[in-house]
């Protein structure tokens, strides 16, 4: 297996006529790790994962997605053939039965797993004899699961897979994504639930109105990343924090709200030389988003 990245873009952008959907967007996702792929509805999640599997082309800037890459239409095949996509809607044929789709679907994967196939049919309690549109959408996703992790993909894209999950449903979806992941195959889905991003992410990408605001390790960021609460107490408008690892300010009135990454031991040191009152504390993902695709003062 080769040590380059899975997927890799470099100025992705895309346009629908005036609106500019994905922006500039730059990044890369190596092997063997759980990408978090964060933003608000509409921020161009599913516009990004579209582009990716040459669903759609970009504007503008190119991507690659092992190895291959997505605006070259015979390459664009590839991908699709050695990947595995779970979308939102999750295109299952409503009118087959459980076991009419698994064989339906076995039938095209020469490299299909019989042993990974029962095993999730045992696991998932999937009812072969039901109609597919009869089922539940927890069960829905995990028939999509079962399909796409029989064919032991290299990649699994998924796009807002626990939407509409009962809460022992997400348990078992997340289980399973660690279950894929220790099993060699990377993991690359969307969400806005962060909660369960924060749960088995690796790495988090994070966009809003298009364009990347974020890219860094789950584990860096609540080792690393802190508020810092500054209080003034001169009537005098808050000075600027234009301080190296400053990612986002947010003043109200004489309090300022730094969201920093780094250097905090010298953003604290600059607002103490204001005579401010600080208070530094330990942030989790839901606190950065926020701070991250709100507007900042």
């Amino acid at each position: 297996m080769t040590d380059d990245p899975i997927i890799e873009t470099r100025g992705l952008s895309r346009r629908y006529g005036r609106v500019e959907a994905v922006r500039d967007l730059s990044f890369t996702v190596e092997r063997g790790q759980i990408t978090g792929f964060l933003g608000r509805n509409g921020a161009g999640k599913s516009t990004t994962i579209k582009m990716l599997l040459g669903m759609i082309r970009p504007t503008a800037g190119t991507g690659r997605v092992l190895g291959y890459d997505i605006d070259d239409p015979v390459q664009s095949v590839q991908i699709r053939r050695r990947i595995a996509y779970v979308g939102e809607d999750k295109g299952l044929y409503g009118y087959m039965s459980v076991g009419e789709l698994i064989r339906f679907t076995r039938s095209f994967y020469p490299d299909w797993q019989p042993q990974i196939e029962a095993r999730l049919l045992q696991d998932y309690q999937l009812p072969l004899g039901r109609k597919v549109k009869a089922i539940s959408k927890g069960m829905r996703t995990k028939l999509a699961l079962l399909l796409a992790l029989a064919r032991r993909p290299e990649l699994i894209i998924l796009d807002e897979p626990s939407e509409g999950l009962d809460p022992v449903s997400i348990e078992e979806l997340l289980q399973a994504l660690q279950e894929i992941r220790a099993g060699g195959t990377s993991v690359f889905f969307s969400s806005h639930q962060l909660s369960e991003v924060e749960q088995i992410a690796d790495r988090v990408l994070m966009i809003d109105h298009g364009r990347l605001v974020m890219d860094t390790l789950l584990s860096n960021l609540l080792n690393n990343y802190r508020n810092i609460t500054v209080e003034i107490a001169a009537q005098e408008p808050m000075p600027a924090f234009s301080l190296a690892g400053v990612e986002r300010t947010r003043v109200t009135g004489r309090q300022a709200r730094v969201l920093a990454s780094s250097n905090v031991e010298g953003i604290v040191d600059y607002a103490r030389a204001l005579s401010a009152t600080v208070q530094v504390t330990p942030v989790n993902l839901r606190e950065v988003f926020l701070d991250m695709v709100r507007d900042t003062t």
